[in-house]
């Protein structure tokens, strides 16, 4: 008789995380059954997540015209160096809850730390912080919009 696990080891991810700074690693992934954890450091703190679960069947369609245009608007600040990258893999909003005021607009200035979105990440509301202090030049992603790892967000020069 075998009791699955339900939720995220918190212990192993802390040893990931001792193992990162014993070997001056830049990241590190485990992935057990259908659990990967990643702990990147990137910035001063620690990120971990797990694989989101697959989209219902009609939800890639939306997205898809949704993104097109966006895409193109946004070609060349997407691979502008002061890009702020997705730190993990989920869905990018620009405000705290629906029909609140956006977190950041074009044009405005940010402070270093400052939350700049939010990425729901395995039903986790992880807020994003400005890597800089600077002005926003760019939105990169629409609001409720799936993200990557990796995918440029937010242009801050």
């Amino acid at each position: 008789m075998s009791t699955k696990k339900t939720g995220v080891d918190q212990q192993l991810i802390r040893e990931l995380a001792a193992i990162l700074n014993e070997t001056q690693l830049t990241e590190i992934e485990v992935e057990q059954d259908d659990l990967r954890i990643r702990v990147c450091k990137q910035a001063p703190t620690v990120q971990a997540y797990a694989s989101p679960a697959p989209a219902p069947a009609q939800a890639p369609a939306q997205p898809a015209i949704a993104a097109q245009p966006q895409e193109e608007k946004a070609a060349s600040p997407a691979h502008s160096k002061n890009a702020v990258p997705s730190p993990m893999v989920g869905t990018a909003y620009r405000s705290p809850a629906p029909g609140a005021n956006m977190f950041i607009e074009v044009g405005q200035s940010v402070k270093e730390g400052q939350t700049l979105l939010i990425i729901e990440a395995m039903k986790t509301m992880n807020q994003i912080p400005a890597p800089r202090s600077g002005t926003v030049t760019a939105i990169l992603f629409e609001d409720a919009q799936p993200v990557e790892y990796g995918e440029p967000l937010v242009v801050i020069e």
